[in-house]
């Protein structure tokens, strides 16, 4: 057997590759979504399909890696050493339309040892709307171009037929082209750092050292959920409305806890709706172990080991699980966000003390128009104002650190940068008060932005997400966090509210959009907080 010391340097020599290709993504991206929001993750996985390492990133991303390579296994199962491959298909392990993920393999000698895999989420994939988010789709194909797991490369060299095509669909193709560049250079990155830990240690004690880790992970993983009382728990978690005709839709989890075993059960969910907010199978399956993932050690290795002991049961033709046709491209936020709140609101009864209060929920603005500075057109994706997060058994929630689904790996970058790429203003960027939702531990508090569009002639703003109507959800006897309040302040206008899905709003020069965004929810019964801290918050003005 393999000494643990060898299996400790390469356990985190597997981390380190997947931190520095995720450096260089960063560095090397053209669009502000990826180099500065840093909207991307990356995954290294094994022959097998199972999850090996990751980074800190997009947990939504990373959980749904493994079955997009699997899709990429299915179409070529044979793959090239020299060739990158890609995909984004929602339907075939895609997380949504924007997410393109990279895949590029990698040998032991003839033998397939690995996937180094990015997936970035693309400023634009064409479609009916600028900004890849179509509030009024009704069917995949007007929310962009679908690819399944194709080539990018025949035998080392890029298909430059192809890239032609993809990039003539978008409305950046500068931008996509870098960003595509940039994803193929990290995978690159990853399959020179793992080839070279291949000849130094041997594939067979690096493969051996791998389940070995796996094994480890299983094992704590495991002993958690033995700590945590056996029975059957139910919660659930309401999206405001499809868009269309549909409010208040519920995802239902029916959580079983035996022994070691936790059987999640979705079925009984709404049945699919119109709009974006359904989700696809690699999705949803991403948020179930999100969920599981965050009642976990913080220092768990977070690999396909951490989740053996996860069951998932799902409907076709849920929120869920949308059948095969149906939009999907919210749905890395909503209803990820809504799994993983009904799946900790079921578990907070076995395991309270893990549990923790609801993230703020996403509502999302693209601004397109055109900079009187340089008279191009820009596309502009709002990451500002992020909503709160949830309190926890260990302290209050933090403030505007984003939704469940990335955990706070989107940032909002700098406003200074911002103001500089785009003929944008930020009048005011600061804490919400009176955001936070109440508890022994409050939730985070929200964003107060107002932003002043100063771009020429008329502005267009798709405003695309959840939270308008429900907050983030209270556990424990916490209360719920604030909903969003967006409003639209038009000169010599009266002032209108934004509706959470909306397409093509007339933004005219010189108008502030008024972003008050939710918090996070509260841990625990109100009457039980320290009143020191009641009064600091009131000394920063955050109640």
């Amino acid at each position: 057997m393999t000494d643990p010391i060898t299996i400790a340097v390469l356990q985190n020599r597997l981390n380190a590759i997947a931190e520095e290709m995720g450096e260089a993504m960063l560095r090397t991206a053209y669009s502000q979504i990826l180099n500065s929001s840093r909207d991307f993750s990356i995954a290294l996985i094994d022959a097998r399909c199972r999850l090996v390492a990751q980074a800190d990133h997009i947990p939504v991303h990373v959980g749904a890696m493994s079955w997009a390579a699997k899709a990429v296994s299915a179409r070529f199962p044979a793959p090239s050493p020299n060739d990158v491959y890609l995909l984004n298909d929602p339907y075939r392990g895609g997380s949504h339309l924007p997410d393109l993920t990279i895949f590029v393999p990698v040998f032991a000698g003839d033998t397939l040892m690995f996937w180094s895999a990015i997936r970035a989420h693309h400023s634009d994939i064409g479609g009916a709307t600028h900004g890849a988010y179509n509030p009024a789709a009704t069917e995949i194909w007007h929310e962009g171009l679908r690819l399944p797991p194709m080539r990018l490369t025949e035998n080392g060299v890029l298909r430059e037929d192809l890239l032609e095509m993809l990039a003539l669909n978008v409305r950046h193709p500068r931008d996509f082209r870098g960003d595509l560049a940039a994803q193929i250079g990290a995978a690159r990155l990853g399959e020179m750092r793992l080839a070279a830990i291949i000849r130094e240690f041997g594939a067979e004690t690096l493969a051996t050292s791998i389940e070995v880790m796996l094994d480890a992970a299983e094992r704590h993983a495991r002993q958690i959920v033995l700590e945590w009382a056996d029975g059957v728990y139910e919660g659930e978690a309401v999206l405001d409305d499809d868009g269309f005709d549909r409010q208040d839709i519920v995802v239902r989890a029916r959580v079983t806890k035996q022994g070691s075993d936790v059987t999640i059960d979705l079925s009984d969910s709404d049945p699919q709706v119109t709009g974006f907010v359904n989700s696809s199978h690699a999705n949803t399956q991403s948020a179930v172990t999100m969920a599981f993932a965050f009642l976990l050690d913080p220092d768990i290795a977070k690999n396909d080991g951490a989740f053996r002991p996860l069951t998932v049961r799902l409907k076709e033709g849920t929120i869920v699980w949308a059948r095969e046709g149906a939009p999907v491209t919210m749905c890395t936020s909503h209803c990820s966000n809504e799994i993983i709140e009904a799946i900790i609101v079921a578990l907070a009864k076995a395991c309270p003390e893990r549990a923790m209060g609801g993230w703020g929920r996403r509502l999302r603005i693209a601004l397109t128009g055109t900079d009187p500075r340089t008279g191009r057109r820009f596309i502009w994706h709002m990451f500002q104002a992020r909503p709160g997060g949830g309190g926890s058994a260990a302290g209050d929630g933090y403030s505007t650190i984003g939704e469940w689904h990335s955990a706070g790996g989107i940032k909002f970058g700098s406003i200074e940068v911002a103001e500089t790429r785009f003929p944008l203003v930020f009048e005011t960027h600061e804490y919400r008060p009176g955001s936070a939702g109440n508890g022994r531990y409050r939730g985070g508090c929200g964003g107060d932005m107002r932003l002043r569009v100063e771009a020429a002639g008329i502005t267009y703003a798709n405003t695309a997400g959840e939270g308008i109507v429900h907050g983030a959800r209270g556990i424990n006897s916490g209360q719920d966090g604030a909903p969003h309040d967006y409003t639209l302040l038009a000169p010599g206008t009266a002032p209108r509210k934004l509706k959470s899905k909306e397409v093509n709003v007339p933004v005219p020069s010189g108008s502030v959009i008024h972003v008050r965004s939710g918090g996070g929810g509260g841990w625990g019964d109100p009457a039980l907080r320290d009143p020191a801290a009641r009064t600091a918050d009131e000394a920063e003005g955050l109640v």
